[in-house]
C-alpha cells in the first residue's frame, strides 16, 4: 500500500492522470414556485351588478330561476377555473371559466327548474380539478 500511495502522490504533483474533482453539486437555478390559486371570496347570489354579486344567501326560494355563483380568485391568471354545480350528489352543470389576471372576478350562472328544490352545492375548482371551495346552500326549503 505504501508504494501504491507513493506513485499517487508522484502522479499528484507531476501532473498526472489524477486530478482533484469539485464533487459537490451546483445549486440547480431557481425555479419559480408554481402559483398558488387561492379563491378570495365566493358568494351565491340571484344576480351580479357591476362585477358584484347581488341577493345572496344559502337558502332560495323555490322558483329562484337561475343563481349565480360569484368568485374573485388570486394566483389563477393564464388559466382555468371550474364551477361545478351539484343538485344533492348529482352533478348538473360545469362551467369553465378562462382567468385572465389576478386577482380576478368570475361567474357562471345555473338555470335552477322549479321542481329541483332541496340540497344544492357549488364546487370552485382548479384547472387539474382540485377543489379550492365548496358552497351548500339549499332552494325551495
Amino acid at each position: 500500500m505504501k508504494r501504491i500511495g507513493a506513485i499517487v502522490a508522484l502522479s499528484l504533483l507531476a501532473g498526472g492522470g489524477l486530478a482533484a474533482q469539485d464533487t459537490t453539486k451546483a445549486a440547480a437555478p431557481a425555479q419559480p414556485a408554481a402559483a398558488s390559486v387561492s379563491v378570495d371570496e365566493a358568494a351565491v347570489a340571484k344576480n351580479v351588478v357591476d362585477r358584484v354579486p347581488q341577493d345572496t344567501g344559502s337558502v332560495f326560494p323555490v322558483d329562484v330561476g337561475q343563481l349565480v355563483l360569484w368568485t374573485k380568485v388570486s394566483g389563477a391568471a393564464g388559466t382555468a377555473l371550474h364551477h361545478v354545480w351539484f343538485h344533492g350528489d348529482t352533478q348538473v352543470g360545469d362551467v369553465e371559466l378562462q382567468v385572465g389576471g389576478s386577482p380576478w372576478r368570475t361567474w357562471s350562472r345555473k338555470t335552477v327548474p322549479a321542481d329541483w328544490t332541496g340540497a344544492w352545492h357549488v364546487e370552485v375548482r382548479d384547472a387539474a380539478g382540485a377543489v379550492l371551495k365548496r358552497i351548500d346552500f339549499t332552494v325551495g326549503q
